[in-house]
């Protein structure tokens, strides 16, 4: 993957995060029923994934983060 990929979805993954942490963090109704999409879960998967994709394009710049 070239650097203006993963730059790209790494805004996007950033972008999602804050999407389902926002949605993740109103309060619930009842009287709509039970939430049907597990957000929280969504914001820390999609955080991970920002993260790889953050240190991928550390990498692609030049700094070694491995042996």
């Amino acid at each position: 993957m070239d650097l203006n990929l993963t730059l790209a979805l790494c805004g996007v993954l950033l972008a999602l995060a804050a999407f389902a942490g926002w949605r993740g963090a109103k309060p619930s109704d009842p009287l709509k029923g039970p939430r049907l999409m597990p957000w929280r879960f969504i914001m820390v998967t999609a955080s991970a994934f920002a993260l790889f994709m953050i240190v991928h394009a550390a990498n692609l710049l030049g700094v070694k983060t491995g042996r």
